[in-house]
C-alpha cells in the first residue's frame, strides 16, 4: 500500500523537508524513510500547489524605480492538483478577464506527456466572463528541487487567440487557514486521534496520531493554530449547558481573531452540553452579521460520549467520535454539505449525493450497516467531490465569513415519488401579516399511507429541510437558519394518519430579513428523505403596508440583522441595541402583534441565569471569564405575560398553535419550579381554552397539543 510522506514541519503531505516528493513509480507515494536515513526511492519534486503570475510582490524603493514607473500587472493564480495527497487531476485559478472583472475557472486534466497536461475548462465564474472566452488549457510543468525554480506554463485556448502565462510556484497548499481550539473549564479539546487505538478500522489505514490540523493539511490548507484558551466558567454556577445565544455571545467575546469580516480563520469551542440535550453532538453557528461559517461548538458529554454496549475499546470509540464530530462541524464551516445533501442548495457545479460515502461529512449511523460498517472502511478523509470544492471552488464560496452557508454548493431537481407514504404541509397562523410582524410557519409531516412508517423524530428540525422564500417580482432565495445542528438519530413510528409537527421562523435568517417589506410572498419547503424528496404546496403570505410614518421610521431599526437574530434564536443579552429596538416596539405598538413577538424575545432570556464573558483581569490567559448574569424573573415574567396571557387569542393567531404552546410551557414550567403551581396550572388552563377555541382546533394535530396541555397541567 502507499503511505503519505510527512515532514517534521507539518508540510503538505507528500513533500519531504527539502521540497522533494518520494515516488515509487506507481503514481503513489512511497514509504516514509527512517529518520536520519536517505530515501531509498528516487527523488521527484512535486508539482501540486499554488502558483502565481503578475503583480508586484515586493515594494520597490523610490530611488530604484524606473522612469516612467510601470503599473503593476494584474495578479493571476493557478492551483495545480496532479500529485501529492488525494490528487484530483484538476487545475483551477483566477484570471483577469478585464481591468474590472475577475474570472475563476476549473479544468479537468489528463497527462499528455512527461510533465505536460491538458483538459477542458468545465466551470467559470461568472459563466461568461468578459475577456476570458477560453475553453481549454495546456500545462507544462518545470519541476525543480528548489521551490523557487518551479514553474507552470499555461496556454489558454479556444474562443480567440491563445493566452500564455508562466506561473511561479508559491506554496504546496491551496489556501491558508487558522484554527483556534478553545474549551470551557473542565473540558478537554480533542484535537487528535490515534488511528490504531480502535480495532474497528480499515486494515490498510496507517497507524498514526492524526491531528485536526493534519486532516485539513491533507485537504490542501496551510494550517496555523492560534494559541488555545480555556474559557473560565468558575462564575457560571452548576449550569454547564450552553444555549445558542450564549455560544454566539462567547464567540464574539472570546475568539482572539473574531472580526465581522471574511477571513481564513475559524473558532472551535469544546463544551459540555447544549441546552437542547444530549442528542446534539455539535453545532455550526454562523450568523454574526453578514459573515457566516466562522464558529463551531462540540459537546463532549452528548451522545458522542456514549459508546455502544460491548464495544471492544470504549474510550477509543468516544475519542474517535468526538474527533469525527469536530472535523465534521469544521467541514461545515468550509461550506461543505452533508454527504447526502449535495444535490441541494445554490449551484456551483452539479453534484451527486453520496449517502454511502466514508467521509467526515457523512453520519456514521446513516450508512448501510451503521457506525460499525462506517468506521470499518473510513480513511479519515473528505471525499473527492468535497476536496474538489475545498481546493478549487472560487475562494469566496469556501472562505469563512464569506458566502452564506450552503451557498453555491449544488442543486438538482427534487426526486418526487408518484405515490409517497408521506405528505409535507406548511401552514401559517395567518396569511395576512401586520407590518413589522414576524412569522413562524408550522411544518407537518403526515403519514398518509395505511402502514406505520419509521421516521427520525427530529426530521423537521434537521438540515434535510430546504426552505425557499420569494417575494412577488423578485428572485427566490433559500432561507438559511441561524444554526446548523448535528443531531443524534432517534427513530419513532408514525402511525397512519399521524403527523410530526415543528415550527420554523421564516422572517429572517443568515441572509437577513426574508419577509419584511409590504407585498405578497411565497414560502415553499422541500424535505429530503432516504429515497425521495417531499415538496410542500406553496404558501402565500401578504405583508400589509405600514399604518403611519412612525412605523416606517421604526422599520429602519427593526429590519436589522441583530433584531432578526434575536427573534430567530429566542433572545440574547448580548445585542443591547437590538433589545432597545424591541423595547421601543413594545412601547409604540403596545398590544399589537409585532409587540407580542418583541415581548417574547425580551422575556425569555431573563427567566434564568445567563452565561456571558466579561472582563476579568484576574482570569488567565486573556483577562476574560465566564460569569453568570442572574435571572431577572420579575421583568422576564412581565414580558412573557404581556406576550402570552393578556390577549391569548391574538397571541395564538400570531405565534401559531405550536409556537404559542411552547412559549406557554416554558412560562408554566418556570412558575412550577418557583413553587407557584397554581399559576402554572392557570397558564395551562388558558392554553387549553385558547387552543380549543381557536381556528383550526378541529385539526388532529391540534388535538394532540390539547392532550399534551392536559398532561402537563396534571404533572403540576
Amino acid at each position: 500500500m502507499a503511505h503519505e510522506v510527512e515532514s517534521g514541519r507539518e508540510g503538505m503531505p507528500g513533500e519531504h523537508e527539502d521540497g522533494q516528493e518520494i515516488a515509487d513509480g506507481s503514481g503513489e507515494l512511497g514509504a516514509f524513510p527512517i529518520p536520519g536515513d536517505r530515501p531509498i526511492f528516487p527523488l521527484r519534486p512535486r508539482a501540486s500547489g499554488l502558483y502565481r503570475w503578475g503583480g508586484l510582490d515586493r515594494p520597490i524603493p523610490i530611488e530604484q524605480r524606473p522612469r516612467p514607473i510601470p503599473l503593476p500587472r494584474r495578479r493571476e493564480e493557478l492551483r495545480l492538483d496532479i500529485d501529492g495527497t488525494f490528487p484530483q487531476m484538476v487545475a483551477s485559478g483566477s484570471a483577469s478577464g478585464s481591468l474590472s472583472q475577475r474570472a475563476d475557472w476549473i479544468a479537468r486534466l489528463t497527462a499528455t506527456g512527461p510533465d505536460t497536461y491538458g483538459g477542458s475548462i468545465f466551470f467559470k465564474d461568472p459563466a461568461a466572463p468578459v475577456g476570458f472566452p477560453y475553453t481549454h488549457v495546456a500545462i507544462v510543468v518545470t519541476r525543480s528541487l528548489t521551490a523557487a525554480e518551479r514553474r507552470a506554463t499555461v496556454t489558454f485556448s479556444g474562443g480567440s487567440a491563445a493566452r500564455v502565462r508562466t506561473f511561479d510556484f508559491v506554496s504546496p497548499y491551496f489556501h491558508p487557514v487558522d484554527f483556534e481550539l478553545d474549551s470551557a473549564t473542565g473540558e478537554a479539546p480533542t484535537a487528535s486521534f490515534n488511528t490504531a487505538s480502535h480495532p474497528n478500522r480499515p486494515a490498510t489505514l496507517p497507524a498514526e496520531n492524526l491531528t485536526i490540523q493534519r486532516v485539513f493539511q491533507r485537504a490542501g490548507f496551510e494550517v496555523t493554530t492560534s494559541p488555545a484558551g480555556t474559557v473560565p466558567i468558575q462564575g457560571a454556577g452548576p449550569d454547564v449547558q450552553w444555549s445558542n445565544q450564549e455560544l454566539h455571545d462567547a464567540m464574539q467575546a472570546f475568539w482572539s481573531r473574531f472580526s465581522p469580516a471574511a477571513q481564513w480563520a475559524m473558532w472551535v469551542f469544546f463544551a459540555s452540553l447544549s441546552d437542547e440535550g444530549t442528542s446534539l453532538g455539535g453545532i455550526m453557528f454562523d450568523d454574526i452579521g453578514p459573515n457566516h461559517r466562522q464558529g463551531t461548538a462540540i459537546f463532549n458529554d452528548s451522545f458522542i460520549a456514549t459508546p455502544p454496549a460491548g464495544d471492544a475499546a470504549p474510550a477509543a470509540w468516544v475519542r474517535r467520535m468526538i474527533f469525527w464530530t469536530a472535523v465534521h462541524e469544521m467541514g461545515h464551516a468550509f461550506n461543505l454539505a452533508h454527504s447526502w445533501q449535495k444535490s441541494l442548495g445554490t449551484p456551483w457545479v452539479p453534484l451527486t449525493n453520496e449517502p454511502e460515502a466514508r467521509s467526515f461529512m457523512n453520519y456514521p449511523f446513516r450508512v448501510t450497516g451503521g457506525q460499525t460498517a462506517f468506521f470499518a472502511d473510513f480513511g479519515f478523509r473528505f471525499s473527492d467531490p468535497e476536496l474538489l470544492f475545498m481546493r478549487h471552488a472560487p475562494a469566496r464560496f469556501v472562505q469563512h465569513g464569506n458566502a452564506a452557508w450552503f451557498d453555491h454548493h449544488g442543486f438538482e431537481g427534487a426526486a418526487v415519488l408518484a405515490e409517497s407514504p408521506f405528505r409535507l404541509e406548511v401552514h401559517a397562523p395567518r396569511g395576512r401579516l401586520e407590518f413589522l410582524e414576524p412569522v413562524s410557519v408550522e411544518l407537518l409531516l403526515k403519514n398518509v399511507s395505511a402502514e406505520p412508517q419509521l421516521v427520525d423524530e427530529r426530521l423537521l428540525s434537521s438540515d434535510r429541510l430546504v426552505v425557499v422564500v420569494k417575494r412577488d417580482g423578485q428572485p427566490a432565495y433559500r432561507l438559511l437558519p441561524f444554526v446548523q445542528r448535528c443531531w443524534q438519530s432517534r427513530r419513532r413510528v408514525l402511525e397512519p394518519g399521524e403527523s410530526l409537527m415543528e415550527e420554523l421562523f421564516v422572517s429572517a435568517g443568515r441572509r437577513g430579513w426574508m419577509i419584511a417589506e409590504p407585498g405578497w410572498y411565497t414560502v415553499q419547503v422541500a424535505l429530503g428523505l432516504e429515497n425521495e424528496d417531499l415538496v410542500s404546496d406553496p404558501l402565500q403570505l401578504r405583508v400589509d403596508p405600514p399604518r403611519n410614518h412612525e412605523e416606517e421610521l421604526l422599520a429602519q431599526d427593526v429590519f436589522s440583522d441583530d433584531v432578526g437574530r434575536v427573534l430567530g434564536i429566542g433572545g440574547s443579552r448580548f445585542f443591547g441595541k437590538a433589545n432597545d429596538t424591541l423595547r421601543e416596539v413594545t412601547e409604540r405598538l403596545e398590544g399589537r402583534r409585532p409587540a407580542l413577538h418583541a415581548e417574547l424575545g425580551l422575556g425569555g432570556v431573563l427567566m434564568g441565569e445567563f452565561k456571558e464573558l466579561v472582563e476579568d483581569p484576574s482570569a488567565s490567559p486573556r483577562g476574560v471569564a465566564v460569569h453568570t448574569s442572574p435571572a431577572e424573573p420579575d421583568e422576564g415574567r412581565a414580558h412573557l405575560e404581556a406576550a402570552l396571557t393578556k390577549e391569548p387569542a391574538t397571541a395564538v393567531g400570531s405565534f401559531g398553535a405550536l409556537g404559542y404552546k411552547r412559549a406557554v410551557d416554558r412560562l408554566s414550567d418556570w412558575l412550577a419550579d418557583q413553587g407557584d403551581k397554581e399559576s402554572a396550572k392557570r397558564s395551562q388552563d388558558q392554553l387549553r381554552d385558547t387552543l380549543a377555541g381557536a381556528e383550526g382546533a378541529a385539526n388532529g394535530v391540534w388535538a394532540s397539543l390539547l392532550e399534551q396541555a392536559e398532561t402537563r397541567r396534571s404533572s403540576y
